[in-house]
């Protein structure tokens, strides 16, 4: 038998009144559940003609600071949590006269909303840190066993009906599910203050460690998902807490087509976070978290076909990003029935109704996703799990500086070879190393990725690309360990390379391209992905 605890007093402070009211009018009419309530709860309850009480008539003393001090009581606290099947708890209760409390229906003050609001003063974001609320809300949990704690509107209709079907009472199992869930809220709640100061610590011009001692990275459930990477394995997406702010994979919204899967969501960030690089129409193709097909032209629609016939075999299946809205001439491109294409998931910052209304008859399985516009590109700091631990870093951005990238050899890049280093350079960025990128142009034509070799890479890179490769540019992350790079490069007819520079056999690379005719182009920046 679940141990049953009546209820017969609640009290009531919340800044999101959903549903209060309608919650309120049962417990009171129907179980004759006491009402307590503070400031602007209470007037909410006594305006709907609830008989409520000012939460002063408990504690014998006023609301003080602006209502900074209101609940911080022992006559509140000691009714929460007296332990019911303790004698001396309740003779204790008995001889000062303090009332036990059997429900508490709290949220806190809205701190993320506050700090999420452009323009935000750093009083405001301190004035909405909650200390009476999660003081509350964890006395009550902890006190499950008899008392009940319900932190979201969304929990009220599970309390109702067991009022109902319970007498008028709650199990010990849905206040351990109620106290397990307030729990949560309050370690979000707190990191996302944590996350705020951190936040405006790391804008001082004086603060060199953005990397905390302690971290406590907070994740909300947004979205089960069917398995992880493979059937056998339980996987779902989860949000940042705070909620992003930015336009990204986690904000995006489906417009179309079944469910996502865990390596769908995988890949579409990756395409995402390439295609935003670029100012001018882009489109990236992306098979198993690498790129095979990335390209920037006049009109989206073209570069869409560039990146598309850049590695069109792997791009079969694979995932599109655009930074663009997707247009008519971009929707028909893709939908082109003469070439067959089969496409997993298409992203972008949004599409005109038309070309939303072809696709959706398109394919019905076919996930289009809609970002909004598209600013800046990661933010926060990068985690990968180990077992074990975490290893955490800053994002790879802001480090490149084409201006200080240096030629190296005696041949000096043409206007054209330096546009497309350019644009094979910040493709590599997001390859896997060993990376190699090949370019014609803004278009990829080859990638290599993953090897343990970086020649392999190459030799990989100028098989993708084929005739392709002949007058192309190679892009790689890392600097060359020895010449034969250089050499397989040019075997290809590659014209041009863009690499870091700083290997014991820099000097080897360089006489290899000078020997070739080769141009080559040191960035001092290594942009390694594993």
């Amino acid at each position: 038998m679940p141990m049953l605890r009546p209820i017969r007093r609640a009290l009531l402070s919340v800044s999101d009144k959903t549903g209060l009211v309608d919650f309120a009018r049962e417990l009171s009419t129907k179980y004759g559940v006491e009402l307590i309530a503070t400031g602007g709860t209470r007037k909410a309850l006594a305006d709907a003609g609830l008989p409520v009480k000012d939460i002063s008539e408990l504690t014998k003393f006023p609301e003080i600071l602006d209502g900074r001090v209101k609940t911080l009581h022992p006559a509140i606290y000691a009714g929460l949590l007296a332990k019911r099947d303790k004698s001396e708890h309740m003779q204790t209760l008995a001889e000062h006269a303090l009332p036990e409390i059997d429900l508490v229906v709290c949220n806190l003050y809205p701190f993320e909303k506050t700090v999420a609001k452009e323009g935000v003063t750093e009083a405001e974001a301190i004035e909405n840190i909650d200390i009476g609320g999660p003081c509350m809300v964890r006395a009550a949990a902890k006190n499950f066993a008899s008392v009940a704690i319900a932190t979201v509107p969304a929990q009220f209709a599970d309390i109702l009906t067991e009022l109902a079907t319970q007498n008028g009472q709650t199990t010990r199992d849905l206040r351990f599910k109620l106290a397990s869930a307030a729990f949560s809220l309050i370690a979000a709640y707190d990191h996302a203050i944590a996350t705020y100061f951190l936040h405006q610590q790391s804008k001082s011009p004086n603060d060199k460690t953005p990397l905390p001692v302690h971290l406590h990275p907070g994740f909300k459930n947004i979205q089960p998902l069917r398995y992880g990477e493979n059937p056998h394995q339980q996987a779902a997406f989860y949000s940042d807490v705070p909620e992003p702010a930015r336009p990204c994979v986690a904000t995006a919204e489906q417009l179309h087509g079944k469910e996502l899967s865990y390596n769908n969501i995988l890949d579409l960030d990756s395409a995402l976070n390439l295609a935003r690089e670029f100012a001018a129409p882009a489109c990236v193709v992306v098979k198993h978290n690498n790129p095979c097909g990335a390209a920037t032209s006049g009109k989206l629609a073209d570069a869409f076909l560039k990146a598309w016939d850049g590695d069109p075999l792997s791009a079969f299946g694979g995932i599109i990003a655009f930074n663009q809205t997707v247009d008519v001439d971009t929707a028909a491109a893709i939908m082109d029935p003469k070439a067959k294409r089969f496409v997993e998931c298409v992203i972008a910052p949004d599409y005109e109704p038309h070309a939303l209304e072809a696709l959706k008859k398109w394919k019905e399985n076919v996930r289009f996703l809609k970002t909004g516009p598209l600013s800046g590109g990661p933010q926060g700091l990068d985690y990968r799990r180990v077992d074990g631990g975490l290893l955490v870093q800053t994002r790879d951005t802001g480090a490149d500086k084409p201006d200080a990238w240096k030629c190296v050899t005696d041949r000096k890049p043409t206007e054209d070879e330096w546009h497309a280093l350019h644009f094979a350079w910040f493709v590599c960025k997001h390859v896997k190393s060993n990376a190699i990128v090949l370019a014609k142009g803004a278009q990829v034509v080859g990638v290599g990725a993953g090897q343990m070799s970086r020649v392999v890479s190459v030799e990989i890179a100028v098989k993708k690309a084929g005739e392709h490769a002949k007058g192309s540019v190679l892009a790689s992350d890392a600097f060359f360990p020895f010449p034969d790079n250089v050499h397989a490069a040019a075997a290809a007819g590659v014209t041009a390379v863009i690499q870091p520079g700083g290997s014991v056999k820099d000097a080897d690379s360089i006489a290899a391209c000078n020997q070739h005719g080769i141009t080559m182009l040191f960035t001092g920046v290594r942009h390694f992905r594993h």
